[in-house]
């Protein structure tokens, strides 16, 4: 991702999947908070200040998707493999949990829930 001194990167990509808890996914949409940009600002800080990052990115999109669509994508440089897989997950996991992010899912059998939301 650009540094020299970086020796590793890893990299996440979720992707929308065609079931989740023995239910078939018919369609999904995400929705935000107005707080969302500045919490996952806030979350990729945090790491940053935890591990030694050269680079970081995160991108959680929002809105309709559909079966095998991407819908998070994050990575983290660091000076070696070890570092970057541990900040790259600590990074998809915090952004997950503290994150204000909403997913509605539609299933096949007309059900819907949101899992996120409180």
């Amino acid at each position: 991702m650009g540094d020299d001194s970086a020796g590793g990167t890893a990299l996440f990509v979720g992707t929308v999947r065609n079931h989740d808890g023995g239910a078939d996914v018919e369609a999904l949409g995400y929705s935000c908070h107005p707080s969302a940009e500045a919490e996952m600002r806030r979350v990729a800080e945090k790491v940053v200040a935890e591990f030694p990052v050269r680079a970081l990115a995160a991108v959680h999109r929002v809105g309709d998707l559909g079966v095998g669509d991407l819908a998070v994508v994050v990575a983290v440089s660091c000076p070696h493999r070890g570092e970057a897989f541990a900040a790259c997950r600590k990074l998809i996991d915090d952004l997950k949990h503290e994150v204000p992010i909403w997913k509605h899912q539609t299933f096949s059998d007309g059900t819907e829930e949101w899992v996120g939301a409180c």
